[in-house]
């Protein structure tokens, strides 16, 4: 039976263990605060979801343990971790670092890190998500670029279970924008990617594989995080030099207004644009869900319903046509282990339990 990549992301705010955390989430238990807290809106609309597993600490090694044993059984074998840097220090690390990495069975799984460099405002603090305020700003010098580079290759890319594509460790980048705009412009950006290039050879690796988070090429911010973007993610690809790409929510590029089966008709159809416009490989993206209304006190559209675990199984079997039919290397990515607050999860709830889980396992764990 082939064996495919199946690459959950994980977003790292399920904890109390982050200080600067406590200004979004006062109670202590980082974003399950807003989970609880969410409110029907809209006709079929069911919230609050409730997480089967409890609203538990996923910096703790121990609940980490289940969570790998649960993922690799039902299919999930690498977990992308949204990566922060603000204000000159990392944020929201603790899951990773505590969590995960000190699972004792950690090395069942691999994992690698998407640098979610966008601006930080509001969004996470469901009291003030009105305000268009920036917190912490996702953009970094070089100097402080090359810091990040330096880190993240000295405590993750030397892990034996960093994911690597031909013994490349890879490295995802959410907004390009911000990256270049505050490395200053694309000449200066492309050194500094070149430079990171440099010190992951001579740590010892044979290159660097830079992955580019890829947006409809006129993307719209719908998150509430996402910071302004201009210019073609394809001409990105081409003078940065990146070596991938792949989607991060079906919500960047599909319409979510008419319901699952319609984002997967768009979503053939984007596959095949990018196929045909971009000169590198791109890996195979499919969300569970879209609903941004728990972070909010009103409704908030669009809202991507008839995302039922058997209409998801299908978005994964065009994943696995598409990896067998155009990559060597069979990665898959999905949207997401736990984003609860955008409706987009893996983790079993009250509502369909395993059922998204079980989508992967049949699909990717099958014999047939």
């Amino acid at each position: 039976m082939k064996k495919y990549d199946v690459a959950a992301y994980v977003w790292p705010s399920y904890t109390g263990r982050e200080k600067r955390a406590y200004q979004f989430w006062e109670q202590g238990i980082g974003e399950w605060q807003t989970v609880l807290s969410a409110e029907s809106r809209v006709e079929g609309q069911i919230l609050p979801r409730k997480p089967l597993w409890g609203t538990v600490d996923e910096a703790d090694p121990k609940v980490m343990e289940m969570q790998i044993r649960e993922a690799v059984r039902h299919g999930v074998n690498v977990f992308i971790y949204d990566w922060y840097w603000y204000d000159r220090r990392p944020f929201l690390e603790q899951c990773l670092d505590e969590g995960f990495l000190g699972a004792a069975n950690n090395t069942d799984m691999q994992f690698y890190l998407m640098w979610a460099n966008h601006d930080a405002g509001y969004t996470w603090d469901k009291r003030q998500t009105q305000l268009d305020e920036i917190i912490w700003l996702g953009t970094q010098p070089r100097e402080e670029f090359d810091r990040i580079c330096r880190r993240v290759i000295d405590l993750y890319f030397k892990r034996p279970n960093y994911y690597k594509i031909n013994g490349c460790p890879v490295f995802m980048i959410y907004e390009m924008s911000n990256l270049v705009r505050g490395l200053g412009g694309i000449d200066k950006t492309r050194e500094a990617l070149d430079a990171f290039r440099t010190l992951t050879k001579e740590a010892g690796f044979p290159d660097l594989h830079l992955q580019l988070t890829i947006y409809s090429e006129h993307a719209v911010n719908v998150s509430g995080v996402d910071s302004g973007r201009t210019g073609s993610t394809k001409d990105l690809v081409r003078m940065l030099g990146a070596d991938s790409v792949t989607h991060y929510q079906f919500c960047h590029f599909v319409n979510c207004d008419n319901g699952y089966l319609h984002a997967l008709d768009e979503l053939e159809k984007e596959w095949a644009r990018i196929r045909s416009e971009y000169s590198v490989p791109y890996y195979p993206h499919v969300s569970i869900g879209w609903d941004n209304n728990p972070r909010h006190r009103f409704l908030t559209l669009p809202i991507l319903t008839n995302n039922t675990p058997e209409n998801f199984r299908k978005g994964l079997q065009m994943a696995k046509e598409y990896a067998d039919r155009y990559n060597d290397v069979p990665l898959v990515t999905i949207n997401s282990w736990n984003e609860w607050t955008e409706m987009s999860y893996l983790e079993p709830d009250d509502v369909y339990g395993y059922g998204y889980l079980e989508a992967v396992r049949d699909v990717f764990l099958s014999s047939k």
